[in-house]
């Protein structure tokens, strides 16, 4: 549906080509094979090779004349980079903070043990003192340490206002930084071009791998230059490039980064081996019996 949106006629088979593909790869079909996870070849015309810089070149691809484009709130919604792990998600973001012009504003947390969670386990609030907190990241959750610039995209990390689109995922354009709230203007979703005030809230990680509740007070926004695959879920973009540091790891991942785009020439991979190298094989991940039922 997002490849036939605005399509020319004279393109129609290339598009058909383009979404049979994404078709058997959301079906684990292009391998052939009954496993859950296969390597399959990439089609060399999506991929970007044979560069000394790759992260440098799936930037230029996806956000060309940056600096000439920043101050476009339009030039920032119709395009993102996509990782499947937060860790290369913020390694994307913050080399592209640096290179955003504007000065740094800083904003800190403040992280603290619940207090319902104190008298079952007096020792915590020793063991897990502010230090430890704060070097604490979370899916999720913001960092303890958020750095913003006016004009930078941000996604919000929690529903706010539902009823005015401030939801989950939502992602804004920063107009405005201030010490204790932060104006932005929506680019998605049905409340695009709003301005609207974004204020610290309490936090709670849901992750049960932590032993204790706590909470940490911050803005609930990240810098998305670049987001998690699943964070794109449901997104339709007109510019995509897909990071693949690391392969990714849960079902359907690899046919959500690739069919967030509206054309085939608006997505370009860079695979990354476990050498360092890069590569056009990657891993795909479909669970068949998910569609047994269908």
């Amino acid at each position: 549906m997002r490849l036939t949106v605005e399509a020319n006629a004279s393109d129609i088979e290339e598009i058909k080509a383009f979404a049979n593909w994404l078709l058997e790869l959301g079906e684990g079909k292009i391998s052939g094979s009954n496993n859950c996870e296969v390597v399959i070849d990439i089609p060399e015309d999506l991929l970007i090779k044979c560069s000394e810089d790759p992260m440098s070149d799936l930037i230029d691809f996806v956000y060309p004349s940056l600096l000439q484009l920043y101050k476009d709130k339009d030039y920032f919604a119709e395009r993102a980079i996509l990782a499947p792990t937060n860790e290369v998600v913020q390694e994307i973001n913050e080399r592209l903070l640096a290179l955003f012009p504007g000065d740094e504003v800083e904003y800190l947390s403040s992280d603290s043990i619940c207090q319902t969670d104190q008298p079952k386990n007096e020792g915590h609030a020793r063991l897990y003192s502010p230090d430890v907190l704060n070097g604490l990241t979370i899916s999720g959750l913001p960092n303890y340490r958020l750095v913003l610039k006016v004009g930078v995209p941000v996604m919000l990390l929690r529903n706010i206002d539902q009823q005015n689109g401030l939801c989950n995922g939502m992602r804004l354009w920063i107009t405005k930084l201030y010490k204790r709230v932060i104006e932005a203007e929506i680019t998605s979703g049905g409340n695009i071009g709003t301005r609207t005030f974004i204020p610290r809230i309490s936090l709670t990680p849901l992750d049960k791998r932590i032993p204790i509740k706590f909470q940490r007070r911050q803005f609930p926004l990240n810098i998305c230059f670049a987001m998690t695959i699943n964070k794109s879920q449901g997104q339709s973009l007109s510019r995509v490039g897909l990071y693949l540091k690391y392969p990714v790891f849960s079902h359907g991942q690899l046919y959500v980064a690739l069919s967030r785009v509206k054309s085939r020439a608006g997505v370009k991979l860079i695979i990354v081996d476990k050498d360092g190298n890069v590569t056009s094989k990657t891993t795909n991940v479909v669970y068949k019996e998910v569609f047994s039922g269908i």
